[in-house]
């Protein structure tokens, strides 16, 4: 295992790896500006270009909704590919879920004095009834 990952890092390699990446993240740059470009404005939020190889557009959505909706404009999309003279005879489209965002807890909003008492008069007035309790309950929610 040590002479494979000697072999990994001799620096021929490294700099081979890093070309490739730079190149890559160029192509896919210019990839996404065309897509910005060509697709519609709903849509370009919830999807992105992936590349351009062999006369084909990769498109990664977002869930299969909008790959549908790509899916159909697909041919308008083409003839669009084609007048900003853009080799490509295919666009691709995948779906790559996006992983949830981490939700933020909610904060507990809560009365002031002042309306957490007013709030208890009215529910003193209207006490046995579910109004009554419930605005009890929410009376007790004070800061």
């Amino acid at each position: 295992m040590l002479k494979f990952n000697a072999l990994l890092n001799q620096p021929e390699l490294k700099a081979l790896n890093t070309l490739s990446l730079d190149t890559h993240i160029k192509e896919t740059q210019a990839a996404q500006k065309i897509w910005e470009a060509i697709a519609p404005d709903n849509l370009a939020q919830f999807s992105h270009a992936s590349s351009i190889k062999n006369q084909q557009f990769t498109i990664s959505a977002d869930n299969n909704a909008v790959a549908a909706k790509i899916k159909l404009f697909i041919p308008s999309l083409l003839i669009k590919l084609e007048k900003q003279e853009c080799e490509v005879t295919s666009i691709r489209v995948k779906v790559q879920v996006k992983s949830t965002p981490q939700t933020k807890p909610k904060t507990i909003k809560k009365l002031s004095a002042q309306a957490a008492n007013d709030i208890n008069k009215l529910a003193k007035k209207l006490s046995g009834t579910a109004l009554g309790d419930a605005l009890s309950r929410l009376a007790t929610k004070t800061d």
